[in-house]
Order: C-alpha cells, then structure tokens, then sequence
C-alpha cells in the first residue's frame, strides 16, 4: 500500500467485508484514515506553501503561472511542486486553470488575504509558527501527558522552568513569536475589546501586550483613552523595532516583568492570553497585583479562548489546552474556573461574553 493510500479502500466500505465486521465499523475506519490524512496532511501542505513562498510569488507577479515557472523561481523540483501546487487546488488554496493541456495556477481569495505575507490580515507569521514551534512540541505530546509539563527542553534543548525563556530563546524566536501574536491581533483583536462597553476606562494598561497590535485596537475603538504595553525589555525593544511606526506614537511602552516589578495604577487591566498560561498560584500572585493597581470603579479584561462546563467542547479550546501543556505550566479553563479566580483576588460583577470568534472576553470590576 503506499503512504498516502487510505488504509481502507472507498470501496470496501459500502461492500462486504472478509472480517465478519459490521458496516458501519468499516465506515467508522474510513472516516478517521480521512480525519488524519486531511489533517496532519492538510497543515503540512499548507505550512509547507507557506514556507517556500508559493502564494507570495503568485501575489507577487499577479498571474497565473506554470509549474515550471514556480519550480524554477522558488528552486524547487518540478515533480515535487506539481504534487503541492495540485494538493493546494483541492485544499481550494490555488486555482487551476487548463490551457493546451498545461496548467496554470494563481491563489484563491482565501491564500490572498490570509497566507500572502504582505496582506494586512495575513497568517503567515502563524503558519510558521505553528510550524516551526508548536509542531516540534507537538512531537512530544506523550511525553507531556505522562509528565504532566512542557517539553521545550526536549524539543528544543532548553530548560522549561521559565517558559518565556524557553519561548524567547533567541531573538530569532522573539520577533516569530510576536509576530504570531500581532497577526493574531490584528484580526481578532476588535472582537473582544468591543465585546463591552469599555468607554468609561480611560487609562489602560494591557499587561503583556506583545507587539502593541491589541493596544492599537482599544485606541482605535476608544481613541479618548491612554494605553500603555507592559512586557519584558527585550519584547519592547522588539515592538518598536518591527511593530511600531511614526502613526502609532499614542501607544506608550513600559518595561517590566509583572509578576516581580510594580504594576502601575489604571483604570483598566488588559490581560489577553496570559492568565492560560499559568498554574493557579501564578494565576492568583498576578490578579491580585492587579486588583491592587486598579483603581476603585476600574476593572480586567480576560481575553482567552473557553471550554464548556461540561467539558464537552469546544474543541478548539480542548486541543489549545493540550498546547499549554506542551509549552506552558497553564491550561485553558471554563467560564466558572475564571470567574472564581476572580472573585478569589477581589473582582466582583464578573461578565463572560463569547464573541463568537476565536477569542472571547471575561470582565471584571473592582468595586468603587
């Protein structure tokens, strides 16, 4: 059988069997063999295009090209390229188009606006990402669950007991993970910061905020307010580099670590995907420096993906959860878990709002 083959033929599913099963256990087979190929297959074929720069060239030169003509501009093999650019036309990625039997290809709507690199809501940065980092942890997923933590020292050759020293072990490593995250945020970001009215706070500090792309967007929504990026030294020093431009002298920049440095008063604490990855007592140690900071009638904003109560889904927040256990000491949470942390460090009018996005958005107030 070859490797892409599936392990149970189209056939043998709506035929008799030689092993006396039933059907429906042949068609049960059938669906997970397509489950793992579309899958594991799919985001291979996807990060790979990606990486070799298939839907910039097209972009690029804006028109159709051959696979010839892409082979030889990207130096790759001619084989090799038409079996990805043809897994790009089912993955509806590409467009083909059949001229004197020869075949042409340029991107679908969807690689324009999301895999293109220079396209404002591109996921590029993402895709390599996910790629180059989650992967490689990912490998070690058995290893996580029998442990119970990160596996960056064996993906990587670095101690986990700082995780973002691990995450930021080179500045290679800084400006792809910020970059995931900016271009998260440019197209998620409006989402949660306009899930609540969030007017009546007009000085705002988003506690690890990366790039600034979530500060640029309560600016943009509330453009009466003052926001201010806390993260580490050499994370701003990386958003003013790369993420920062002479429009965007209206966000301000503090250094500091805000579990060992003061935290600054405000009338509002944005914390957007950082409570996930801390243990409980971290989680605890970190909004109570913040409900001290945080002035009376002032509040926090949680941004984090949810589980259901009952656990039974989503699934994307079920497999993100998975993710903080390969890389981080936190997990994903249901709206109670963060509801009572909360409350525990002396929020109270607790507001779960879902978005339905990708994202969604957790308010609590300190009491005037």
């Amino acid at each position: 059988m070859s490797f892409g083959q599936s392990m149970i033929p189209p056939s043998t599913v709506h035929s008799s069997n030689n092993y006396n099963l039933p059907e429906t256990t042949f068609q049960n087979i059938h669906k997970v063999n397509v489950i793992v190929l579309q899958y594991a297959f799919l985001l291979q074929t996807m990060f790979t295009a990606c990486e070799l720069g298939v839907f910039d060239l097209l972009h690029e030169l804006g028109e159709p090209l051959t696979t010839e003509t892409i082979a030889s501009r990207l130096c790759t093999s001619v084989d090799g390229t038409d079996r990805l650019l043809t897994a790009c036309v089912g993955l509806k990625l590409l467009k083909v188009e059949l001229k004197n039997n020869e075949a042409s290809y340029s991107n679908t709507d969807l690689s324009s606006i999301y895999l293109v690199k220079s396209s404002p809501k591109s996921l590029y940065h993402m895709m390599m990402y996910h790629s180059n980092t989650i992967y490689t942890c990912w490998q070690f997923l058995p290893q996580a669950v029998r442990e119970g933590k990160s596996q960056y020292e064996r993906a990587f050759g670095v101690s986990s007991k700082d995780i973002f020293t691990a995450i930021y072990r080179s500045e290679e490593e800084m400006v792809a993970f910020v970059s995931f995250m900016d271009s998260i945020w440019n197209i998620c970001g409006k989402y949660v910061i306009q899930a609540f009215d969030l007017s009546m706070f007009h000085t705002v500090f988003d506690l690890g905020g990366c790039s600034g792309a979530l500060a640029k967007q309560f600016a943009s929504t509330y453009p009466g307010s003052t926001v201010t990026v806390m993260d580490l030294q050499n994370v701003i020093q990386t958003a003013k580099k790369y993420f920062m431009t002479d429009s965007d002298q209206h966000i301000s920049f503090i250094e500091g670590d805000f579990f060992n440095d003061p935290i600054p008063e405000a009338d509002l604490f944005i914390i957007a995907r950082i409570i996930h990855d801390w243990t409980e007592d971290k989680c605890h140690l970190l909004l109570n420096k913040v409900y001290q900071s945080c002035r009376p009638g002032g509040g926090v904003l949680l941004v984090e993906v949810l589980l259901n109560e009952d656990r039974s889904g989503p699934v994307t927040s079920q497999l993100y959860s998975l993710n903080m256990l390969v890389q981080t000491e936190g997990r994903e949470r249901t709206p109670s878990e963060y509801t009572k942390i909360l409350t525990d460090c002396g929020f109270r009018d607790i507001q779960v709002k879902s978005t339905g996005k990708l994202y969604d958005a957790i308010l609590g107030k300190k009491l005037a």
